[in-house]
């Protein structure tokens, strides 16, 4: 159960980084007093994916999280477990997930599978945060004891099978997973699950720990926040999506303007003007996700002229240090749902 309550957080969409840029963007979100990055998954030739950008972000940073979106659909479910929880150790507990599940004919014949569409995104990105769950939690947090006298590293008996089928009427191809991971059980226990609103319905709301939720304009987006609110209730954060463009080196956002996702919220204007619709919109949500025009033209406006004053406003609460993403989100470290020392209770593996 998230404790999220006070000023909220803000993260920032990195995607505008190449490869070459990862550490100088992400640095400088950092130094901005950005709470989270976020990396956007849009696979192109000779280009990392977003959990291998974001991993190579793990070492340089110290406070902010790091959260990449990882396709549920046509990605294999063990890897994508696996493979957040090793960003999970390599950014010392800062790591979350974006699920993703959306419609792509070109990612469906990569894999050699029918397209998906419909309802049947959500069951397979629901399916897919259970399978992770199952398998974070299927090593003990003690279950690498490194026993030098007997040469045992691991209590084999502190290690557990996920034992995960997809359910009747599950729409796509079923499959099952075994376990245990690979790989022992995240610094966090559980990383902090992030969805778009889009996909709840098929995705319970007890699988998540934030929502995301974007309007046509940003006119409507409070009152997409406060309507989202009322259905994940207060156990859930809700983060509002934003693209931003602003009055820059010079240049005013009009004729800066880039072409936005017509889905989503835009404000383009003034720093100042920001500042304002952004301490309004952080009192209905928990945190918002910037997306940037022109990520570097856009993140020192933001950090010389925004964050600071919303600082000053009290609207953003502090950058934790040393700490992990769940600390941010308010969450509790969560026991396995398979240990053997206690009986875990209700929801206790989320």
């Amino acid at each position: 159960m998230s404790t999220f309550a006070g000023p909220g957080f803000l993260a920032i969409e990195l995607d505008g980084a190449g490869w070459d840029g990862i550490s100088r963007a992400v640095l400088a979100a950092e130094s901005a007093g950005f709470h989270a990055a976020t990396f956007t998954d849009a696979p192109a030739p000779g280009r990392p994916n977003a959990l291998q950008r974001a991993a190579f972000a793990g070492p340089v940073t110290r406070s902010i999280a790091l959260v990449p979106e990882v396709d549920t659909v046509y990605t294999e479910p063990f890897h994508i477990s696996t493979q957040l929880a090793s960003l999970d150790y390599v950014s010392g507990g800062r790591a979350g997930w974006i699920v993703t599940a959306a419609e792509s004919p070109e990612a469906a014949a990569a894999v050699g599978r029918s397209s998906v569409t419909g309802a049947a995104l959500g069951q397979e990105a629901a399916a897919s945060i259970e399978v992770s769950r199952r398998l974070w939690d299927s090593w003990e947090d003690d279950a690498v004891i490194r026993d030098v006298a007997t040469g045992r590293y691991i209590d084999v008996d502190k290690l557990h099978y996920a034992d995960f089928e997809t359910p009747a009427g599950f729409t796509g191809p079923g499959y099952s997973v075994k376990g245990p991971s690979i790989i022992p059980r995240p610094l966090q226990g559980q990383l902090p699950v992030l969805a778009p609103a889009s996909l709840l319905g098929e995705v319970p709301v007890e699988a998540v720990d934030a929502v995301l939720v974007s309007a046509p304009t940003a006119e409507l987006l409070a009152a997409e926040v406060r309507d989202v609110r009322a259905r994940v209730g207060a156990g859930v954060a809700v983060v509002a999506e934003l693209n931003v463009v602003l009055d820059a080196r010079g240049q005013s956002a009009a004729a800066r303007h880039a072409s936005f996702d017509g889905g989503r919220a835009a404000y383009a204007g003034a720093a100042a003007g920001l500042t304002d619709f952004l301490a309004d919109l952080l009192k209905e949500a928990d945190g918002v996700r910037l997306h940037p025009a022109s990520l570097f033209a856009e993140l020192e406006e933001l950090g010389r002229l925004v964050l600071p004053e919303l600082r000053r406003r009290g609207a953003l609460r502090p950058v934790v240090q040393d700490g992990t993403f769940r600390d941010l989100l308010g969450l509790d470290r969560p026991a396995s749902r398979y240990t053997t020392a206690a009986a875990a209770p209700a929801g206790a593996g989320k």
